[in-house]
């Protein structure tokens, strides 16, 4: 026995003898890349045969009863450039499980099941270590919130925060020494401002019960923020609907604007849509909005917080050159992008077009 363990000691494994065993055994075990051996029903006890790699076998016929040889960790070879990219299935197993992007980086997305720090980050080293030898660029690991005790290690191996959402954090790494190309998170809030006018030359105005508008008796066109994956068309529309009631078809983009650090150190696109009511009778929504009502067009320019700040004005006299000119903005055109198999708007001025 004592040869055994000073033998496997030798090629960096530790042997600890839990117990003597009284029932032979026979099976097959492998350790790593270094060595295996074999326990066979022999005479008088258990045969073994350690074999290590590209040497002669090692025989050892005394009985004894080992229980629970564990190997050392081996240390992290990283392969040169002229090894092979192709793993065994042993050695995908210690890696983490990614996919491709389109930009010549890799993405990991993380299941919400437990995982132990000290194992994910032994899994993380070693695909850094592949993926830098594939000439991968970018590595973005989405972490789901439940494995929050992830984050911290993560970092420490050189990552850095993209994004969040509500239930994930998105972590980015760039590996080669070139410089960082991964684009920045997104930059900008998109919000509409809805322009909608009766027959009576009255538009839909309300006054807001909280933000900066609260208590200031300012009536103002209902606004909003597009969702994630709503078209701007549809985001109007909505709006219009649950701050008034009102149910409401899209027209046309008559202008849009941008302003910066509004939200979070975030830039603003606001597009000014007008939209064509189908009904009138105003429910205006008890969370958000105090009151809403038809309103004469010239009350409304009137009041001082459209004529004291340009931006509002401008958008007055657009509203009015659509209302009594015929000033043409943009209207959307269903399209399927290149880029993109879902369909889409592309948002444009048809009176000067021959569809």
């Amino acid at each position: 026995m004592k040869n055994l363990v000073s033998h496997i000691g030798e090629h960096r494994c530790v042997a600890r003898v839990r117990e003597v065993l009284t029932t032979p055994l026979l099976g097959f075990w492998d350790f790593c890349d270094f060595f295996s051996f074999d326990l066979f029903r022999g005479v008088g006890g258990v045969v073994v045969v350690i074999r290590k790699r590209g040497n002669q076998s090692i025989h050892i016929s005394r009985p004894f009863a080992v229980l629970n040889i564990t190997p050392a960790p081996p240390p992290l070879k990283i392969p040169s450039s002229s090894d092979s990219p192709i793993l065994s299935e042993k050695q995908i197993d210690r890696m983490l499980k990614a996919v491709n992007d389109d930009y010549g980086g890799v993405i990991v997305e993380m299941t919400n099941e437990p995982m132990d720090a000290h194992i994910f980050v032994s899994l993380l080293r070693a695909s850094l270590s592949h993926w830098r030898q594939l000439g991968k660029k970018g590595v973005w690991i989405k972490m789901p919130i439940e494995l929050v005790n992830l984050v911290e290690p993560v970092v420490k191996e050189g990552f850095y925060y993209h994004h969040a959402e509500s239930r994930y954090l998105m972590l980015v790494h760039w590996l080669p020494s070139t410089p960082n190309t991964i684009p920045a998170n997104a930059s900008h809030r998109v919000g509409v401002v809805a322009f909608v006018v009766n027959e009576k030359n009255e538009v839909l105005v309300v006054q807001e019960k909280d933000g900066k508008f609260q208590g200031t008796g300012v009536w103002k066109f209902p606004t909003g923020v597009v969702d994630e994956g709503e078209d701007i068309c549809d985001a109007a529309v909505r709006e219009v609907k649950e701050e008034t009631g009102i149910d409401s078809e899209f027209v046309e983009i008559l202008a849009f604007g941008q302003s910066h650090k509004s939200f979070f150190e975030k830039s603003d696109l606001i597009f000014v849509c007008m939209l064509q009511p189908f009904s009138f009778d105003l429910r205006p929504q008890e969370a958000e909005i105090e009151a809403a009502q038809w309103m004469p067009f010239e009350e409304y320019t009137a009041q001082p917080f459209v004529q004291e700040h340009e931006f509002q004005r401008y958008i007055a006299d657009v509203c009015l050159a659509k209302k009594d000119e015929g000033y043409s903005g943009f209207s959307p055109v269903p399209t399927v992008p290149s880029f993109s198999p879902t369909k889409s708007y592309l948002y444009l001025n048809q009176q000067d077009l021959d569809f």
